[in-house]
């Protein structure tokens, strides 16, 4: 049986290497696909894969299990990690065409299942059954890293339609989220 994640973060923190590759055998598949799907680019999510598992490293001791589980801090720590290196590069990756298949997610999680993975799987496949407007402007603003102005420019909306677009999106994302996953 594996160790859980607090155990094996708390060894990180005190320079335990075995621990370290445990949870990057267990989570830089994900923080890898997060990091690919906002750079574009396989070097360029390599390296932010890497970065943030040295920030694991760095940081175990900054972990805190009473705010939440390791996955959503380790993929929070991708997410900026991913901004930094596209402000970095000062580019903007392409915007995506939401209706192409996403390799990330190819397969879809046991129904029986309430693990934090089938969580992220089912919070992925509500975006992926909001409107089409508001999928672009959720998918700008996460993965592209725009603030709402930049959404504007870039889809020539008006901000307040941005800014409605993302708050109708971010309510029902929130509603999904918040149902009873046992239904």
């Amino acid at each position: 049986m594996n160790p859980d994640d607090h155990q094996l973060v708390l060894r990180v923190a005190k320079g335990d290497e075995h621990a370290f590759l445990s949870l990057y055998d267990r989570y830089s598949p994900r923080v890898y696909a997060l990091t690919l799907r906002m750079l574009g680019d396989i070097m360029l999510a390599e390296e932010a894969t890497q970065d943030t598992f040295l920030k694991l490293w760095s940081r175990a001791r900054q972990f805190n299990p009473g705010k939440g589980s390791l996955a959503p801090w380790l993929l929070t720590i991708a997410h900026r990690t991913a901004l930094d290196r596209l402000r970095l590069e000062s580019r903007r990756p392409p915007v995506s065409n939401s209706e192409e298949p996403d390799q990330t997610w190819s397969t879809l999680p046991d129904k029986t299942t309430l693990s934090s993975e089938a969580r992220w799987r089912s919070l992925h496949f509500a975006v992926q059954s909001l409107p089409e407007e508001q999928r672009q402007v959720i998918d700008l603003a996460y993965y592209k890293g725009m603030s709402q102005s930049e959404i504007a420019e870039v889809l020539g909306w008006p901000l307040g339609t941005v800014k409605s677009r993302v708050r109708a999106a971010m309510q029902a994302l929130r509603q999904h989220w918040l149902e009873d996953p046992a239904k």
